[in-house]
């Protein structure tokens, strides 16, 4: 992917996708300019992705005191830009403020306080997450998953939604794009229950109103690089 030295690491354990299909005039708006909008036939795509962060550390540096373990959900579409496959992030909720603060520094990602926990009942998580933000209605999620298969054989759109390894953020009127690398997703099929999702109330769609698929992942490892200024 890069010859350049990655300068941060962190594990994803217990990672749950929920991809939703949507039209592309309800995405296109949103993203920046620059970048194209990434559709599978004909179709864009929204998902919600949780997980816990473990193990999140500066290479060659131990976790920054507080920062080494949180739970996140972010909600990212699809893009492409100069030929590369990527995402796009609406936004990133951490039940880490220091986190938060690191990460929007100068406006550089969309992550936000949040209140998240996760409860594991057998084989079942229950996930709790609102925000924090006090200058906008709260956006929740309390769901609830439950791996029930083996490894799955990925199909195309599977690949297509998971193997991403590029981010495109916007700030300060300039384009920047993260990569990161990580062995191919190993997956699973979930059953669900959405008790409440009011994540990307800025969309017109009522996209939660449709059945997503749903993938599950028990642990990835992910190094992250410098960001690049994109021309």
């Amino acid at each position: 992917m890069t010859k350049r030295p990655w300068i941060m690491t962190q594990e994803w354990h217990d990672v749950f996708f929920l991809h939703w299909s949507v039209s592309a005039e309800d995405i296109r708006k949103h993203i920046p300019s620059e970048l194209e909008l990434d559709l599978f036939n004909n179709r864009a795509w929204i998902s919600l992705v949780f997980f816990q962060v473990k193990r999140n550390r500066p290479r060659f540096m131990p976790p920054l005191l507080g920062s080494g373990s949180f739970l996140e959900l972010n909600v990212r579409t699809y893009v492409t830009h100069k030929g590369k496959a990527g995402v796009h992030f609406f936004s990133l909720d951490a039940n880490n403020s220091l986190i938060v603060k690191l990460t929007t520094f100068r406006n550089f990602l969309p992550f936000r306080n949040a209140n998240i926990t996760s409860k594991k009942s057998n084989n079942t998580f229950t996930i709790y997450s609102r925000t924090k933000q006090f200058t906008t209605f709260p956006e929740t999620l309390i769901a609830s998953f439950e791996p029930i298969s083996r490894p799955i054989k990925h199909t195309q759109l599977d690949r297509w939604l998971t193997e991403r390894y590029h981010v495109w953020v916007k700030t300060q009127g300039q384009l920047f794009r993260v990569d990161n690398c990580h062995s191919p997703w190993v997956l699973q099929n979930a059953v669900y229950t959405i008790h409440q999702n009011s994540l990307a109330s800025f969309l017109e769609c009522h996209y939660q109103e449709n059945h997503p698929i749903v993938h599950y992942s028990e642990v990835k490892k992910a190094r992250f690089f410098p960001p690049v200024k994109e021309n």
